[in-house]
């Protein structure tokens, strides 16, 4: 069986190996790597599909094993911030002043490329996105290649991000050389994606770096891209509350409509992501309404055969629920549910970033129960928590 990606093809009958965090399993995932090899390896934020980012051939082994469009670029992973010289033209004073708060962290800055970078590798685009880890395993993986790794999510494209290894194992089995297992990762969503290359310092993916991490730091504004979008976005689009109990139907115009003309400057940019195999309705609003109605959708579904899943985080923080949430789409999916009823969470702050992958999780599929009391603290939803409108 032959899977395809752009131009290149790739045996899924390649037999996937488990590496550990032995020094020696590391080592033997470098040298994979640096011969032009596929190796998923853990990070702070989800585990990372890996390559030679500098080898074109490998880098479209990549896209051949994900299923992913050709120009969704991809991110080059580094290990010492001395490394950026040999990739990047050249570094502007604020992106040195985010470098310096924030790596190794899970913040992805976009530079102008060097051209040893191929354009395979940035989606033909003359910038590439530039992270180095806060995960010594990855760091030390890198290392071992000698080469920076270019690395998406390690699962097939459209599907939730992977936080542990055997979510990797679910989608790539047969289509990589090695799993590193590290355990859960920490964060459990995507880095935040800068860009300092404009009047404005634009945030293109949202992330555990928040919009208020990088103003505080900047000590100046900072916008969101126009593609990214609030609860209060949503609303002023789609605005009404939809009464229907068919969630299939909207799935996906809807998204294809919200994000159809974006030009993908970074990964996450334009096409489907995060998607379980269920369909999936997100409930924005007050929060006990919220609640009750959830409840009364379930019973609906129940009664028209279908299995449900609810997800309702109650009063846990953003950075809990950002770890659970991709592992509890993929239990979700384990469990065979047909549909998920999804309480939205507060947009503010890491909130924003969650808010981000639960509506495209959700195919934009959302029911809006906020009343004329927006903003309304509700106790239970937990200290700092407003109510998205």
């Amino acid at each position: 069986m032959i899977s395809q990606g752009n131009d290149f093809k790739i045996s899924v009958k390649m037999k996937t190996v488990f590496l550990s965090d032995d020094e020696n399993d590391i080592k033997k995932a470098g040298e994979i790597i640096s011969k032009g090899g596929l190796v998923a390896f853990p990070t702070e934020t989800v585990y990372g599909l890996g390559a030679d980012g500098l080898n074109e051939n490998a880098v479209s082994k990549i896209f051949a094993a994900k299923g992913r469009p050709g120009d969704n670029p991809l991110i080059l992973h580094i290990s010492e911030i001395d490394e950026i010289e040999s990739i990047a033209l050249e570094v502007d004073e604020k992106a040195k002043k985010l470098m310096k708060a924030f790596w190794p962290g899970p913040m992805t800055l976009i530079l102008k490329a060097r051209d040893i970078v191929p354009k395979k590798t940035t989606g033909g685009l003359d910038t590439v996105g530039i992270r180095m880890p806060n995960c010594d395993m990855a760091r030390l993986l890198i290392k071992s290649a000698g080469t920076p790794i270019a690395a998406p999510s390690a699962n097939t494209s459209g599907r939730p991000s992977p936080t542990t290894a055997k979510h990797v194992l679910e989608d790539m089995n047969g289509k990589i050389n090695a799993i590193l297992d590290g355990g859960d990762c920490q964060v459990g969503i995507e880095s935040t994606i800068i860009s300092t290359l404009g009047e404005t310092v634009t945030i293109l993916r949202p992330g555990a770096i928040t919009k208020e991490d990088v103003e505080r730091t900047l000590n100046e504004p900072v916008k969101f891209h126009e593609s990214l979008l609030s609860t209060s976005d949503i609303i002023d689009r789609i605005g009404v509350s939809d009464t229907s109990s068919d969630v299939s139907v909207k799935k996906k115009s809807m998204s294809q409509n919200l994000e159809e003309d974006v030009v993908p400057m970074a990964p996450g940019m334009k096409y489907k992501h995060y998607a379980p195999k269920a369909d999936m309705l997100l409930f924005i609003g007050d929060y006990d309404i919220v609640c009750k109605e959830i409840e009364k959708r379930k019973e609906i579904f129940q009664k028209q055969g279908k299995k449900v899943g609810v997800i309702n985080y109650g009063c846990q923080s953003n950075l809990e629920i950002s770890k659970r949430f991709f592992k509890d789409l993929r239990h979700m999916d384990e469990e065979k549910i047909d549909v998920i009823l999804a309480c939205g969470v507060s947009d503010v702050g890491l909130g924003f970033a969650v808010m981000n992958r639960m509506m495209k999780s959700a195919g934009y599929n959302i029911i809006n129960l906020t009343e004329e009391k927006v903003g309304q603290k509700i106790d239970s939803r937990g200290e700092n928590d407003t109510l998205p409108i």
